[in-house]
């Protein structure tokens, strides 16, 4: 019975659970860490010096590296020609890189109102496929080419107006209160004879258009005073004297002998009043000068 009881009272008494020991690291003590490895002590000998490998410092950005190239590997490569490339090789480049198969693919996008005519642009989208020109290459040139003609232009007509300026300036100075009338005379006649896009348009070496030099006007009109019984340079206008044409009809009218002198000549009084006519014109023509 004993035995028994105890037994009994063996099985009763509860399991005491397994006690684990730990240890707690003094303050003398402390933990290990690891220790980096250098990446370029990785790198085998033979390819220690290889360029490509000198830009890297750990393990990390050269995987990184690695997985992008492999993601290019299948891709759309183009292969730059050697020196022994010919034409063709080139143009199959250019191809891959966007160059159009022909002219009529080229647009162009210009300022309103542009230099550039339409048969320069045909002509150099010809060019520009020969070329292997891409088409924002094409695009950027012939903007450049239209301001550059623009910049030129303004240039020529500010040079053109200063050269009209100084033409006008010179003139009045010249021909004083006879300037509109000597001009316009000048005008018909190079318009009748050389023909008004003639003088309008050609530039001399100067830049300066034919019909505002005025060595040239001067010439012209010079000639139209000789020529100032002919309509084609009297146009639609009144005819008119000038002072050496009325000092000349003057002199004709008073010469030595004439009826101005001889009262007892029937013609005497019109002569008179046409001398007197003819001097009150040239002394208007005086005043207003």
């Amino acid at each position: 019975m004993d035995q028994t009881t105890e037994a009994v009272a063996t099985e009763q008494q509860p399991v005491q659970p397994d006690v684990q020991t730990t240890t707690t690291l003094t303050s003398d003590q402390t933990t290990e860490q690891p220790k980096e490895i250098d990446f370029k002590s990785l790198i085998p000998e033979a390819y220690k010096e290889e360029k490509s490998l000198q830009n890297f410092s750990n393990m990390d950005d050269f995987v990184k590296s690695y997985l992008h190239s492999q993601k290019l590997v299948g891709g759309d490569k183009i292969n730059v020609p050697n020196k022994y490339a010919t034409d063709e090789d080139w143009k199959q480049v250019y191809k891959k890189l966007g160059t159009p198969d022909n002219a009529e693919a080229y647009k162009y996008d210009l300022p309103e109102g542009h230099k550039v005519d339409d048969d320069t642009l045909k002509n150099f989208s010809s060019e520009a496929v020969k070329l292997g020109l891409l088409p924002h290459q094409a695009q950027g040139i012939m903007k450049y080419y239209n301001d550059v003609i623009n910049k030129g232009s303004d240039e020529q007509q500010a040079q053109m107006k200063l050269a009209q300026e100084e033409s006008v300036k010179e003139l009045r100075k010249e021909y004083g209160a006879t300037f509109d009338r000597q001009i316009q005379s000048a005008k018909n006649l190079a318009h009748a004879t050389l023909g008004k896009e003639f003088i309008n348009d050609t530039l001399l070496q100067d830049g300066t258009r034919l019909g505002d030099n005025p060595q040239v006007i001067k010439a012209f009109v010079g000639l139209a005073n000789k020529l100032s019984e002919d309509t084609m340079v009297k146009g639609d206008q009144v005819p008119y004297l000038t002072v050496p044409e009325l000092n000349k009809q003057i002199a004709t009218l008073q010469q030595e002998g004439s009826a101005y002198w001889d009262k007892r000549h029937p013609g005497h009084s019109q002569a008179v009043e046409e001398v007197a006519a003819l001097i009150r014109k040239k002394n208007n023509e005086d005043n207003v000068e």
